[in-house]
């Protein structure tokens, strides 16, 4: 951890961090580095539905084109559990993403720095994008307090203080080489109300500017803001003007899908593409479940990333259209079937459900098996919204996946409501 996360007080000022935290004038935005060779993302929309916001485009990136609304697998430490590289293209991955903090703590950002980066670390030739760390300083720590200096919390191996500030996650974001970083913003759970929520709001936007400013890698590398800002639809609007007036390549939605009711969820989200510009990619952060993906494609989201698909593949479970079936259980003991009949997928091609059965959770070749699939079927889905799209066809697409999730027509009231919104009328 101490070859990563400064510690605090005398040898802080040793690696530079504290001499650039004191320069900042709070609320003041500082200048951004711009690339004089070019862009590292250039954004092309081919086809926007006419009924809904949804629109099917194009990211070009230094390592790869992604092909959008997109779904990238999360590759925590370099790895998507399971799967190799060479398995993820040939599922036709264009994308992943990988954590700043795990890959900081290990195997830090020296040795990948000498590497040239976490694509040729892991052998991976296409697009990346990492978070900036600031979730799991909060989330997987017993102790961490917010500063405007940064995250300052205790190490989880010998207990010494530590402090994660913008300049240090831009640092470490510089050294793994992902086409896409994310700004270190101010996170707060989502079903918080009061000042606090404000607070992290303006702060997440001066620490968007402390970012910007430390970004050494601006002709290879696109930071996005975050939108952040609760529940309060006052804030979040405020949230997104701020981000937009910086310029950037592209923008997050943060700080929903942590526990508040679906439908502020997808009001936020709503509310946010309303606000941030067409002619960039719009990023909803850490949304994966089906219905999710297909409500918020029409309402404008762009790019999408969960743990969902892979970690319930560890658990025994496998997605399909009416939704996930857990096979450890008994009525699939003598079941002969694939996962999913329609998929294509190397696993549904040979291997049964009752197979899948007698090794969910033992074996490790089940994580692998259930791991294919499972990203399998998130490609489909994202490649079938966008086609839906191109062809003018997105509202009929809606109509008929909710049908098939909800056959009897139970749909969720959120569910109504959100399509309500830009105009789909469910069956």
């Amino acid at each position: 951890m101490r070859e990563i996360f400064s510690p605090l007080m005398s040898k802080l000022p040793s690696c530079g961090l504290y001499r650039t935290v004191a320069s900042v004038e709070l609320g003041r935005p500082l200048m951004t580095k711009m690339g004089s060779r070019g862009t590292p993302l250039t954004f092309e929309i081919f086809a926007e539905c006419e009924t809904t916001k949804a629109r099917t485009g194009r990211m070009t990136l230094v390592h790869h084109h992604v092909d959008t609304p997109v779904f990238m697998p999360v590759g925590t430490q370099g790895t998507l559990k399971g799967l190799l590289p060479q398995q993820l293209e040939q599922l036709d991955c264009q994308i992943i993403l990988g954590n700043t903090y795990h890959l900081g703590n290990r195997p830090g950002a020296d040795i990948l720095r000498k590497a040239g980066g976490l694509h040729k670390f892991m052998n991976w030739k296409r697009a990346l994008l990492t978070d900036s760390g600031g979730f799991q300083m909060v989330s997987l720590l017993h102790f961490a307090e917010i500063t405007e200096e940064g995250v300052k919390f205790k190490s989880p191996y010998d207990e010494s203080e530590c402090m994660l500030t913008p300049e240090h996650s831009i640092q470490i974001q510089n050294a793994i080489g992902a086409d896409i970083v994310m700004q270190l913003d101010d996170v707060v759970k989502s079903t918080l109300t009061g000042p606090r929520v404000e607070e992290a709001m303006h702060r997440t936007t001066r620490w968007l500017d402390r970012c910007l400013s430390a970004h050494e890698r601006p002709d290879e590398q696109s930071i996005f803001p975050i939108v952040q800002g609760g529940l309060d639809l006052k804030l979040r609007s405020e949230s997104a003007r701020q981000q937009v007036q910086r310029e950037v390549n592209g923008y997050a939605v943060g700080g929903l899908s942590g526990g508040e009711s679906k439908d502020d969820f997808w009001r936020m989200v709503h509310l946010s593409t309303d606000i941030l510009p067409k002619s960039k990619p719009r990023y909803l952060m850490g949304v994966g479940f089906a219905v999710d993906l297909v409500v918020c494609s029409a309402l404008g989201i762009d790019m999408y990333d969960c743990v969902f698909p892979t970690r319930t593949a560890r658990f025994g479970c496998g997605l399909t259209r009416t939704g996930q079936i857990n096979l450890k259980k008994a009525q699939y003991s003598r079941d002969l079937r694939p996962i999913d009949e329609a998929c294509e997928c190397s696993t549904c091609r040979t291997h049964t459900r009752a197979y899948l059965h007698q090794i969910a959770t033992i074996e490790t070749v089940s994580c692998h098996l259930l791991t294919v699939h499972n990203v399998a079927f998130q490609m489909r889905l994202m490649r079938d919204i966008r086609e839906s799209i191109k062809e003018q066809r997105f509202p009929k697409f809606v109509q008929d996946y909710m049908l098939t999730a909800y056959p009897n027509k139970d749909y969720p009231t959120w569910i109504i409501n959100a399509l309500e919104a830009v105009n789909v009328t469910l069956l």
